[in-house]
């Protein structure tokens, strides 16, 4: 990815987020050796609670079919492991080669781990029970959410339910600049002290401002024929969407 290098801690950060699939590719190949004891510590835990309540009471059934979309290392299957019942068979994907292959795999359900981009990925239609994904919606523009969100209806059955969650900008005027002098100053330097590349962090702190938050994924998901539910945690500092598909088409 032009101007982020892995070994300087003084790269360059582009002027904005790149949405297209090969930066967002490396931006995660670079990061993934740091990524996930960062994410562990910079959120004081609370991106684990939050992965938590991607699942938590997420109506489905022994023996399901799960797809995790952006899964990077397959964080999300400890929740899933912990807070439903076990699945037939879970699907993980994601874009960065280096996220795939550091991912854990030894999982007491059948798990299967992809390589490839969400939006060009070869799906099956309706062949999922539950579609989630935790903190990979940022690195979508909104016509990109458009798609993801056509998708994700694609790949639901009729009665299949969907949760997300995202780091979010919060709304209260007191909080946000605070909470954004964090993401974008604070955990590029938590990165460092791992060894990661301070730039790339950066540079997620700003997805998360240009994200804002789920609101428009919500829209989206929404004008796709799905039902929506829409969640905020810690005051905004994570939103999230949940909802299903339908029995019945109008």
């Amino acid at each position: 990815m032009p101007g982020l290098r892995p070994s300087c801690s003084n790269a360059a950060v582009p002027a904005e987020p790149r949405y297209d699939p090969s930066s967002v590719r490396s931006l995660f190949d670079e990061m993934a050796a740091t990524y996930g004891v960062v994410n562990l510590i910079s959120s004081f835990g609370f991106a684990a609670r939050w992965r938590h309540e991607v699942v938590r009471n997420l109506p489905v059934q022994k023996g399901s079919t799960i797809i995790d979309l952006m899964s990077g290392m397959s964080e999300l299957c400890r929740s899933v492991s912990r807070h439903l019942p076990p699945p037939a068979r879970l699907v993980a994907v994601d874009i960065s080669p280096e996220m795939v292959r550091r991912a854990r795999r030894d999982w007491h359900f059948s798990f299967d781990i992809q390589l490839a981009d969400v939006l060009a990925w070869n799906i099956e239609p309706a062949s999922a029970d539950a579609v989630i994904s935790s903190f990979g919606l940022k690195t979508f523009d909104r016509a990109q959410q458009d798609q993801l969100a056509k998708r994700v209806a694609l790949l639901l059955r009729p009665g299949g339910v969907f949760s997300f969650v995202e780091i979010s900008h919060p709304s209260r005027w007191a909080l946000a600049p605070l909470y954004m002098f964090y993401v974008e100053q604070v955990i590029p330097w938590i990165g460092r002290i791992f060894l990661g590349n301070p730039a790339n962090y950066r540079l997620l702190g700003m997805y998360t401002r240009a994200f804002g938050d789920c609101r428009h994924f919500a829209d989206c998901l929404r004008k796709a024929g799905l039902e929506v539910g829409e969640a905020s945690y810690f005051f905004g500092c994570a939103t999230g969407v949940r909802g299903r598909k339908p029995l019945t088409t109008a």
